[in-house]
């Protein structure tokens, strides 16, 4: 008989150990997809949306809005979550939300339960990702990063690109009921193949949850974005005036500052800030910021209704113009990350945000007489210049932290995007409407054109940022993943 050598042992070892991880990633990838796609799934129905539920667009933007704004305010916690419950128990939870959110939206008779079936939606899919993140820095080494963060890319871009595109689709064929009703069963599956495959070792500690920084960060973030959203909707519209509830977020946000300093000098915090020691994580969280205002606010938001509005195309052709763009962002992630292992940070993010400026820029010369296929061109090099930045400062933010702040800066970095998201969202509708005629129902060309512009000098931020990326090196041994795996799949 035969026996195998150690060396021997150890390539099997790592072959079933890269093999578990991939399967690990793949169902968090897949789900995760389902679960952001529904940000922007019903961009493209505001218009419609606004006359069959009898709301303002104003209001009914609160659909994409209020799904962010809920992300903003329970992905602080997820830092506390990770540490404190096993991944598969957050994994379980996280779809069994996302899964009630659904069925109340397909079943919502007016506005008011269509919100609450979306904020359940939100509750659920807040915590994904950042689940999606700390598995890939635990399971992936160092070297191999970039481009398992450029799948992560394809769920957290990609999905929100497309959303208009297939919210396009079953809008003009089915109705926006039709977007919940088909989702449903994808997060069933999702649910059951993750009950049975989806096993992930990772220790876990008493970590006490404090209330009180619960509630200022959601104040804090509510305050900041019900504010904004407001301004330029009626006043009799607005629960309390939109300074003054911006005045509360700006307020509460500095409490919960002050709050997890103190915390964290006893390990306690519920979103530790030390991350924000790491310049190479405080350059890519900004930037990181930026993108996401720029990607949902215009990408998913006021590229649809140009096109519904000024160029007067329908629900599907709209939806459909922006679908070339999303699959660019997709194809370029796994690409892109593969780049960045060899050539760092700096030679793709300065180029994607010289394409970004281009483009946007270039939105703001588009008017009503202006050919569809222009209007893709351009969206498709906004998608190109996002797709250079958005895996290598991930990938770079997040290396260069120790193990113990990997969940953390997770959480930080992914409610950073989702307020932003939610900015962008609330800031260019706004702009658009204050920017339009009195008498408009929803933002028309002038308004639009405003938007653009700023956006434009958004991109200027971006450009300028950019200038001072660097490559850092990782923190953390590469060890550390294949050890941690190899415990998870020892018999």
């Amino acid at each position: 008989m035969i026996e195998n050598s150690p060396a021997e042992h150890s390539a099997s070892d790592r072959g079933s150990g890269q093999a578990r991880s991939g399967t690990l990633i793949a169902v968090l990838v897949a789900s995760a997809f389902v679960m952001i796609l529904n940000e922007t799934i019903l961009s493209v129905a505001l218009r419609d949306l606004t006359v069959e539920l009898g709301v303002a667009t104003t209001t009914v933007q609160w659909l994409t809005s209020g799904f962010l704004l809920t992300m903003a305010v329970v992905i602080p916690t997820t830092g506390f979550l990770l540490e404190r419950f096993t991944p598969r128990q957050i994994f379980l939870a996280s779809l069994t939300l996302f899964s009630t959110g659904t069925l109340l939206c397909a079943l919502a008779p007016g506005f008011g339960l269509l919100l609450v079936g979306r904020i359940v939606q939100a509750c659920g899919t807040a915590v994904m990702v950042p689940l999606l993140m700390t598995s890939v820095l635990r399971l992936i080494p160092p070297e191999r990063r970039g481009s398992m963060m450029g799948t992560i890319t394809i769920v957290i871009a990609v999905a929100p690109a497309v959303g208009p595109t297939i919210g396009g689709a079953l809008l003009s064929s089915m109705g926006w009921r039709w977007m919940f009703v088909l989702v449903l069963p994808l997060a069933l599956i999702a649910l059951a193949v993750g009950w049975k495959w989806f096993h992930l070792h990772s220790p876990t500690r008493a970590v006490p949850l404090d209330l009180v920084s619960v509630l200022l960060s959601a104040f804090g973030f509510g305050g900041l974005l019900y504010g904004l959203a407001s301004i330029g909707s009626p006043a009799e519209a607005a629960v309390v005036p939109p300074w003054v509830a911006i005045a509360i977020g700006v307020l509460a946000l500095a409490a919960f500052t002050l709050r997890q300093l103190a915390l964290q000098r006893a390990d306690r915090a519920l979103l530790d800030l030390r991350p924000f020691t790491h310049r190479s994580f405080v350059v890519g969280v900004v930037l990181s910021g930026l993108l996401f205002i720029c990607l949902l606010g215009v990408g998913s938001i006021m590229l649809p209704l140009y096109l519904q509005t000024v160029l007067g195309t329908s629900t599907f052709v709209s939806g459909l113009a922006v679908l070339p763009g999303g699959l660019i962002l997709g194809l370029l992630g796994r690409p892109v990350g593969a780049l960045y292992d060899r050539l760092g940070p700096r030679p793709l993010v300065v180029p994607g945000a010289l394409a970004m400026a281009t483009a946007l820029w270039s939105f703001t010369a588009l008017g009503p007489t202006s050919p569809l296929e222009l209007v893709i061109a351009i969206h498709v090099v906004l998608m190109v210049g996002l797709s250079l930045m958005m895996t290598p400062l991930m990938t770079e933010s997040l290396g260069v932290l120790p193990d113990h702040l990997h969940s953390h800066g997770s959480a930080i970095l992914s409610t950073l995007q989702q307020v932003a998201g939610a900015l962008g969202t609330a800031v260019f509708v706004t702009v658009a409407a204050l920017g339009s005629a009195a008498d408009a129902v929803s933002p028309d060309a002038d308004g639009l054109h405003a938007a653009f512009v700023t956006a434009g000098c958004i991109a200027v931020v971006v450009v300028l940022t950019s200038l001072f990326v660097r490559r850092a090196a990782s923190v953390g041994p590469g060890g550390q993943a294949s050890a941690e795996l190899e415990h998870d799949t020892a018999p």
